[in-house]
């Protein structure tokens, strides 16, 4: 079950998963699918009734779901979002939800994070504000078995390679210094991370 399927990161989660063998239903406010033969439904996450119906019967829960981008004030509208989607979970009883996180919020220094360092684009500044507190939410819920998946500072399409380095709350940099993947790439670690759980209740990030 995957929220959110339409969009950059979440049609090439729903095409690696597929090209996997998995059976993967696309939620998204349209309903259109984002790959040829994958089972669409038209939802909005952010009611969990309809998220809690999905849901049932689902080995895990997927979201890519992004926050708002229509100008307001994305943090409370986001937040509200994944405690629904949250909830919708706990009542179809299913354990695992890995969720697509930001990258604002890794660490770039102790006690520093990307969003607060000087030159953070602030057009993007609101949205990043929006996954931290997200992760921060996530962060007190303890019977569902969450993983919040960060990219790095870029991420865009590009190619498929099969490769990426994982780690955890500090944001992953190259030789260069650039912290960057495609989101095919991407898509391979987050199904990577569906299939083997390895990190549960926590945060992972992921980069070449």
């Amino acid at each position: 079950m995957l929220f959110g399927a339409t969009g950059m990161v979440g049609s090439r989660i729903a095409a690696e998963a597929t090209q996997r063998g998995h059976r993967v239903t696309a939620v998204s406010r349209s309903g259109q699918s984002p790959v040829p033969g994958v089972t669409a439904a038209a939802a909005d996450a952010s009611d969990p009734v309809k998220a809690a119906s999905l849901s049932a019967g689902a080995d895990v829960v997927a979201s890519a779901c992004a926050p708002p981008r229509d100008g307001s004030d994305p943090e409370e509208p986001f937040l509200s979002l994944n405690r629904a989607l949250v909830q919708g979970v706990r009542d179809a009883k299913v354990r695992r939800l890995v969720v697509v996180g930001g990258a604002g919020s890794l660490e770039v220094a102790p006690g520093e994070e990307l969003c607060d360092r000087p030159g953070f684009p602030e057009a993007v500044r609101p949205e990043a504000l929006a996954h931290r507190s997200a992760l921060e939410y996530f962060r007190t819920v303890d019977d569902v078995d969450w993983t919040y998946i960060s990219p790095p500072a870029e991420i865009a399409p590009g190619e498929r390679t099969g490769h990426y380095r994982v780690g955890g709350d500090q944001l992953l940099t190259d030789a260069y210094g650039a912290s960057r993947i495609s989101a095919e790439d991407y898509a391979v670690a987050f199904v990577d991370e569906l299939e083997r759980g390895a990190h549960v209740r926590a945060r992972m990030s992921v980069a070449y």
